[in-house]
Formats: structure tokens, C-alpha cells, sequence
């Protein structure tokens, strides 16, 4: 291995682990030498973690530092877990994940429930939603979509890496569950108040 990849590896492994968001290519790009392939920089950083107690991941268009799955478990016996988001919260942010752009009347259809501000400030103040734009019908009302800290909350590169509907579906040859909500992700990792009860509550 050169000494110009050394350095280069050197430099994208402190760009990471110094970054509190995942660094994109754009960001590598313009930090280093103009000469070198950032994907190739990347991939050889990535393989040179893939055996230690934290890897080196793609998420949310970038890469970051993550504890390696397999030690996951053992590391909650010492480190504390933040609270997760409630129910409601992460029912609409499931809805928001696969209809975005939508309107607070659309997710309260699709929910079947009224819903409150407080959620959406809630995943506001989270930076997991934000606005984007309005639509064009009477009232303007805003629409939500998720954000780059979404993807990386969840451990997604691409949007494009949501579990697919159909794989979301009951087997309609096998029993049949309880009736499942509608959040498919594992929020083990956001930091959010609970909600009051009245959040069912219309506003």
C-alpha cells in the first residue's frame, strides 16, 4: 500500500470518527487528494474494520463509525439505552417514510386517527421529519418527508433500502397474528420524551 493511500486512509478514518452526522463522498472529495477514488478509500477503510468491535457502514448517503452488530447486546448490559419514541410517533413516522410528501390530513387517514402537534414536534425536534413544501390544493397545507438524520437513525443508506410493502404483508397461508402498528423500525436508538395520553386526542 502506497504512503499517499496511507495518508488518505488516514485522514477519512479522523473525518469519521471526529463527524457527529455521516461524512458523505462530497465531503472526502474536498478533503482528499484530488488523485484518489474516495470509494476506494472507503472500501479499504470498511474491510479494514470488518473484523473489529466497531465497523465502518454506509448510512444516510455517508459512512460512520457503528458498533458491530454481534456485540450489540452484550455492550446494553453497561450502556444505557435512550427512551424510545412512542408508539404514535413511530406509526406516523412509518407513514411519512412510505407516503412522503404527505399532509397531516393524509397520515390522520391513513393512521385512522386524528393526531396531534405534539407528535410532529416531537420528530421535529428529532430532525426525523421535515417540511417540504405544499401542496397545491385548498389551504396549502404542508407536507413531511423524512431526512438524512432519519436514514441514519435507522441504519439506511437510500430510501430505496425501506423494507418493501410485500415483505411487510402477513402470509396468508400461515396463522394469523395480532394485528400489527404500523411502525416497522426499531427505535431503540432516539432520544424523545413520551407523549401525553391526550395525544390521540384531536388537536
Amino acid at each position: 500500500m502506497s504512503d499517499d493511500m496511507i495518508q488518505a486512509l488516514r485522514l477519512a478514518e479522523a473525518a469519521v470518527f471526529g463527524a457527529t452526522q455521516p461524512v458523505t463522498p462530497r465531503m472526502l472529495a474536498s478533503l482528499l487528494p484530488e488523485d484518489m477514488d474516495v470509494d476506494a478509500v472507503m472500501g479499504a477503510l470498511e474491510a479494514a474494520y470488518a473484523a473489529r468491535g466497531v465497523n465502518l457502514v454506509q448510512v444516510g448517503g455517508g459512512w460512520q463509525f457503528r458498533t458491530a452488530p454481534d456485540i450489540a447486546p452484550q455492550l446494553r448490559k453497561v450502556v444505557e439505552l435512550p427512551r424510545r419514541l412512542p408508539r404514535v410517533a413511530m406509526e406516523t413516522l412509518a407513514i411519512i417514510a412510505y407516503h412522503q410528501p404527505v399532509t397531516r390530513t393524509e397520515i390522520e387517514e391513513i393512521r385512522g386517527a386524528s393526531l396531534s402537534q405534539n407528535t410532529l414536534d416531537l420528530l421535529l425536534e428529532n430532525a426525523l421529519i421535515t417540511p417540504k413544501g405544499r401542496k397545491e390544493t385548498p389551504g396549502r397545507p404542508t407536507l413531511w418527508a423524512t431526512t438524512p438524520a432519519f436514514l441514519a437513525q435507522f441504519g439506511l443508506n437510500d430510501l430505496r433500502d425501506l423494507p418493501k410493502r410485500d415483505e411487510l404483508l402477513i402470509d396468508p397461508t400461515g396463522p394469523a397474528p395480532a394485528p400489527a402498528p404500523a411502525s416497522v423500525f426499531v427505535a431503540e436508538a432516539a432520544e424523545a420524551p413520551a407523549i401525553p395520553p391526550e395525544d390521540e386526542a384531536a388537536p
